[in-house]
């Protein structure tokens, strides 16, 4: 058997790096202020340590374009290298020396936002530039070293006669790559990728207005100084203990994070854990809408507070995607390039852990003040009701806080509506019936005929409905839910007793006979029913098990392919103890025959929401001619 090394050919290396490694050009900046950050804080550990006999001081990174000359210059007061490091940090190419340092120093450096894992970031630079110069200078007392190389595999590494501490990179701009030269795209890459970076980003100045002092004359003027532009908040509150913020902090974060959204929060959920994983970060819950779909892409997804992406699927389970805030961990697990998650066991454990602390946060909520709670029911529902279908561990804790409103803004959870409900409104199979509307002005009619029964109706009205109480309905044994315009009120909660037909099977015949004439059989079922005298002689209905299934369909799922396009079907159901119904039976004369059926029929539409345009028109002059 032969053994040996395999070998990287490093005339192909920059071409791969350049052309594939990264996917997006404009990340070259955020991976060479990572390395400036990692350079500042090992600097940082060291001095803490006593191994570096150096001041720390207030090191900054600078960030300077020189549009004339083309060249972008990053520049830092951190470590620095020696020539030795430079041969080995640089020319050896996924060599890490942020993973070396932290093997070195891992019983006390594990905490120090060390970013650099893979030894590759340096190298985007010749995505954006033809040629990359290093001049550094280490914090030990040794000369400062100045490397050149154009992106071939060549290179010059000389003597060089810097004095102060620290690297400065030089990128001489391609021509293809002038825009990143540019103060605002500059300014845009770094609002983006390093607004919240361990360490302050200066790029160039900016004027400010001092505040007049008390004792200030009256006529005093306020002075105006040049100061420098730091464009990054070091310690965003993320970072930082729950019990060093107050509320005000959170909001402030929160205008931080989205500057153009002005409305508040609802309220905060701060994760902060620290085994078996790392995370920190805040979630938001904002004002929803009942769109699943424009929610999305607001959570912000950082590592050691460098900014990776928005599109944090995978790591925060779906339903929470339509939360905004920010979440941190050096143990999520990403490609070389920093872009995207990699399948890892730590992923599931975060997400499972992000469900769990969610939901304890809304039973929190719940339990100490369910009067707001409530209040806010109706903005934080569709989030809720998404988790509860998604994920069966919130599911399972969401029981004790997801709320029921009724059409008359009452609330009980799910317990307590069957404990109000199961009396009154348990038909005579032993079924619990719930009642819900989706449109309280579209279904009022059959609103108010059911809480004329003395019965309670749900408010149900997210998209998401239809899939919920199908879950409801597989877990709680002997209990239905109906929509309030399914059926009459008599037939959705059957009682043991039924109502005699004033007419006799005969007359039934006759009557539907002239009604199914009458009535377009392509979209509407004929139905005879023996209601109270006093009840409408028309109502329309849609049945329950085909409406909801076509809803589901509309919304995902269901199982029933091609629903979408099956024609909207209704049910007529007709009193046939109703006097109007007796008067349509008597009459013979057709045209009148016909206008008493048009017209109770168009009556029951209008009620339903269904009458409209020229039916509608029809309707109204049809009316007046019947009242002349």
């Amino acid at each position: 058997m032969a053994t040996g090394n395999i070998n990287v050919s490093v005339e192909n290396i920059f071409p791969l790096i350049k052309k594939f490694l990264y996917s997006d050009h404009e990340i070259f900046l955020r991976e060479l202020i990572s390395n400036a950050t990692d350079a500042t804080l090992k600097l940082k550990h060291l001095t803490s340590i006593g191994e570096a006999s150096v001041e720390y001081g207030n090191p900054v990174i600078e960030i300077k374009a020189d549009k004339e000359g083309k060249k972008l210059h990053i520049i830092d007061q951190g470590i620095g290298m020696t020539a030795d490091e430079v041969q080995k940090y640089i020319n050896e190419v996924a060599f890490s020396g942020a993973e070396e340092f932290l093997n070195k120093y891992k019983d006390s450096a594990k905490d120090t936002g060390i970013i650099g894992h893979f030894g590759l970031g340096f190298y985007s630079a010749f995505m954006v530039a033809e040629k990359v110069e290093i001049i550094t200078k280490s914090f030990k007392d040794e000369p400062a070293a100045h490397w050149i190389c154009d992106g071939s595999p060549k290179y010059a590494l000389e003597a060089s006669d810097k004095t102060e501490r620290g690297t400065e990179i030089i990128l001489h701009i391609a021509e293809d790559s002038v825009e990143f030269l540019e103060d605002n795209k500059i300014s845009e890459l770094l609002v983006k990728y390093n607004k919240f970076m361990p360490v302050p980003i200066k790029f160039g100045t900016k004027e400010e207005t001092l505040p007049l002092t008390e004792d200030a004359a009256e006529d005093a003027k306020p002075e105006t100084v040049t100061v420098d532009n730091i464009i990054n908040n070091p310690n965003p509150a993320w970072t930082k203990q729950p019990t060093d913020l107050e509320e005000e902090d959170y909001k402030n974060f929160y205008r931080e994070l989205y500057p153009m959204q002005f409305e508040e929060p609802l309220f905060h959920i701060h994760l902060n854990v620290d085994y078996p994983f790392n995370l920190t970060g805040i979630l938001y819950f904002p004002k929803l809408s009942n769109d699943l779909q424009i929610q999305k892409d607001r959570i912000q997804l950082y590592q050691n507070q460098v900014f990776v992406t928005d599109n944090v699927e995978g790591i925060v389970p779906e339903f929470l995607t339509m939360l905004k805030g920010v979440i941190d961990s050096p143990d999520i697990p990403l490609n070389v390039s920093r872009s995207y998650l990699q399948a890892d066991g730590n992923v599931k454990k975060i997400s499972s852990y992000i469900t769990r602390k969610v939901a304890d946060k809304l039973r929190a909520l719940f339990n100490d003040n369910r009067e707001d709670f409530e209040k806010k029911w109706n903005d934080i529902k569709v989030v809720i009701e998404y988790g509860m279908l998604s994920e069966d561990k919130f599911y399972d804790k969401a029981k004790k806080f997801a709320l029921y409103p009724t059409v008359d803004n009452s609330y009980f959870t799910f317990d307590e509506l069957i404990e109000k409900i199961k009396e009154n409104q348990t038909d005579k199979d032993g079924n619990t019936v719930v009642l819900y509307a989706s449109d309280k002005e579209a279904q009022h009619s059959y609103i108010e005929d059911a809480k004329a029964a003395g019965y309670e109706v749900l408010l149900l009205d997210s998209p998401i409905v239809p899939h919920l109480i199908q879950k409801l309905e597989g877990d709680n044994e002997k209990t239905q839910f109906a929509r309030v315009d399914a059926d009459h009120i008599d037939n959705l909660i059957k009682k043991d007793e039924e109502k005699i037909s004033k007419l006799s099977e005969e007359e039934q015949e006759t009557l539907k006979t002239k009604l199914t004439e009458a009535i377009p059989a392509e979209k509407y079922t004929v139905q005879l029913e023996s209601r109270d005298s006093n009840a409408a002689p028309f109502i329309i209905t849609e049945p329950e098990f085909m409406r909801r299934m076509k809803e589901m369909q509309q919304t995902g799922g269901g199982g029933f392919m091609g629903m979408n396009n099956f024609p909207e079907m209704y049910n007529v159901i007709v009193n046939t103890n109703a006097e109007l119904v007796g008067d349509i039976l008597k009459t013979d004369d057709k045209e009148t025959q016909q206008r008493l059926i048009s017209q109770a029929l168009d009556l029951a539409r209008l009620s339903k929401g269904l009458l409209k345009g020229e039916e509608l028109t029809n309707f109204v002059k049809r009316s007046y001619e019947m009242i002349k």
